[in-house]
């Protein structure tokens, strides 16, 4: 029997370096200084808080939407929970297969064929070999490259590697689905297919984090909402009410008016 899904996450923190020699680092310092982000660790580096004391509990059923400005901290804390960044401080669990929908062609290597990156994704996502064949016919059958599926990835047009990296990136439905931005891509024809698999794979999971700077699509798949703002948490709960406090919290941008 298949244990419930959860993410606990405890007092977690995250820090980045700042390393001098460049016009780039300079300026993150000065942003970084002017908005009280900039600490000193234990090696006395000076540092950038991308999270702070960061607490948050997820069971199955649970749909969490991030918001925030740009900078917030929403990918950051999405790449601690795909464990591709480990905190520095605090502690992170982790419970059941986990898929994240970062960056369609992650994982993806050129120099192979499609066929090869397809076995190597499922061997990576722990699948057994005798799953594997389905794997492959699956995503054979939606990306639709026909010949070209023997072919290195590296002479695929951009759109076959875009039908190629949603497809593989959407074949094994996790029980934990991570997501920034709503995960969408390919010409009008593939867009549709894109959208129904896309959505059935959400239905699917039984605890979904999507990040998202449309307020229609956390109102939408969410029904609680995180808002992030430089790295701390401002509010949590029902999305609804989250999204009408963050909402509020955003200047109006004036409305020029031509002579």
């Amino acid at each position: 029997m298949t244990a419930n899904a959860l993410i606990h996450v405890e007092d977690v923190s995250v820090l980045f370096p700042l390393y001098h020699g460049s016009s780039r680092s300079l300026k993150k310092m000065v942003v970084a200084a002017a908005s009280g982000r900039l600490a000193q660790d234990q090696q006395q580096r000076v540092v950038v808080r991308a999270l702070s004391n960061i607490n948050l509990r997820l069971e199955s059923g649970d749909r969490l939407g991030l918001v925030g400005s740009n900078g917030a901290g929403k990918t950051t804390l999405l790449r601690v929970l795909a464990g591709i960044y480990e905190p520095v401080l605090g502690r992170l669990r982790v419970r059941g297969s986990l898929n994240a929908l970062l960056d369609p062609n992650l994982g993806m290597n050129m120099e192979l064929t499609g066929r090869e990156n397809i076995l190597l994704r499922g061997l990576y996502n722990g699948l057994p070999r005798s799953a594997l064949p389905r794997l492959e016919e699956d995503v054979a059958d939606f990306a639709e490259l026909s010949d070209f599926l023997d072919l290195p990835v590296r002479i695929y047009s951009a759109g076959m590697v875009v039908r190629l990296g949603f497809a593989l990136a959407t074949a094994i439905k996790p029980q934990i689905l991570l997501m920034d931005e709503w995960f969408l891509a390919g010409d009008a024809t593939f867009l549709e297919k894109a959208r129904n698999r896309l959505e059935e794979m959400v239905r699917g999971a039984d605890i979904l984090v999507l990040s998202s700077h449309s307020v229609e699509i956390i109102r939408s798949w969410c029904s609680r909402a995180l808002w992030l703002d430089q790295g701390h948490i401002v509010a949590d709960g029902p999305a609804g009410e989250v999204l009408d406090r963050y909402l509020g919290s955003v200047p109006v941008q004036p409305v020029a008016v031509l002579a």
